[in-house]
């Protein structure tokens, strides 16, 4: 993030120096949201969902292996390298794990949604980051339930939608729902996660 240059907002962020601050907080926008990102900025949402939500959950294996339904993985839970599907025998450096989460969260999970979901920007960071994170592993669904409730302000209703995505395989998994739900001892869950930023 540029030095004195970012300022966080309390239900979202933009990019601004210090003379070009704002009196009154400014409406979060999608342009403004792609211009931040353009210029480098992670935004917190993105930051929030990698942290305590991606990278607890999917762990990290700089070897491909296979998950619980048999697709091959690699870094933190990704299922593509290089433009191909993984295959056994691949191998990622951690920081390259690193770099490629930061831009794939961004670009394929979190930026489709701001330009999906009607007034996703103005969600708080923490219902931003939890269904960037199940994008990250379901897939962004912008028309599922939990998109629409964003769409209308209603917050704790995303929330608690979200929880649905419970299934791999057609099977219903622990995992997945500790995940989706309240976390496990070790991880705090999206749900969990998503209502601690609610008023």
């Amino acid at each position: 993030m540029a030095t004195g240059a970012a300022a966080a907002i309390v239900s979202g962020w933009a990019y601004f120096t210090a003379s070009q601050m704002p009196a009154a907080k400014p409406e979060m926008t999608p342009a403004i949201v792609h211009a931040a990102v353009t210029k480098g900025i992670t935004p917190p949402a993105v930051d929030l969902a990698i942290t305590n939500l991606i990278k607890p959950w999917e762990g990290f294996s700089n070897i491909a292996y296979q998950d619980s339904i048999g697709v091959w993985t690699i870094g933190w839970g990704e299922t593509t390298l290089n433009g191909r599907p993984v295959r056994k025998g691949d191998y990622i450096s951690l920081e390259d794990a690193d770099k490629r989460l930061q831009v794939r969260v961004t670009r394929d999970y979190y930026l489709p949604l701001v330009d999906g979901v009607k007034d996703f920007v103005k969600a708080p960071d923490s219902v931003q980051a939890s269904l960037t994170s199940g994008a990250y592993n379901f897939g962004v669904k912008l028309k599922s339930s939990a998109a629409q409730f964003v769409t209308k302000h209603q917050y704790r209703q995303a929330c608690e939608a979200q929880t649905a995505y419970n299934r791999a395989g057609g099977k219903i998994w622990k995992g997945l729902v500790n995940r989706r739900e309240m976390g496990d001892a070790q991880r705090i869950g999206e749900a969990e996660l998503c209502v601690s930023g609610l008023k």
